[in-house]
């Protein structure tokens, strides 16, 4: 049964960082495309970034880019989201979530078929 398991939320202020983790079990991890979401209270899930099954490539929104990193640990079935500079429109749930298929879209969440069960980030002005 496959399993994603974030950690790493919190209240901080802006300006600060944060790190979350994603674990995940039973799947062969390391062969999938992981990917990060999230959702502010009252609007839809967001994409926040994606992530190769090796590694060597990553893929973020707009919003993000230049303060957030994702990478994984394939050792250690592990997705992390560095999150940096954060702002309090960053205040939201992050989800991680499995990717069915390689393709070139990214963000979409149909693509995506096993979700966490989100860690809340809370970012204070």
């Amino acid at each position: 049964q496959v399993q994603l398991v974030e950690s790493g939320g919190g209240l901080v202020q802006a300006g600060d960082s944060l790190r979350l983790s994603c674990a995940a079990s039973g799947l062969p991890f390391s062969t999938y495309r992981m990917g990060w979401f999230r959702q502010a209270s009252g609007k839809e899930r967001e994409f926040v970034a994606g992530i190769s099954r090796s590694g060597g490539i990553t893929y973020y929104a707009d919003s993000v880019k230049g303060r957030f990193t994702i990478s994984r640990d394939n050792a250690k079935n592990t997705v992390y989201l560095q999150m940096n500079s954060l702002k309090p429109e960053d205040t939201a749930v992050y989800y991680c979530a499995k990717a069915r298929y390689v393709t070139t879209e990214w963000g979409d969440p149909k693509l995506y078929d096993y979700w966490g069960q989100g860690t809340q980030v809370t970012v204070s002005s």
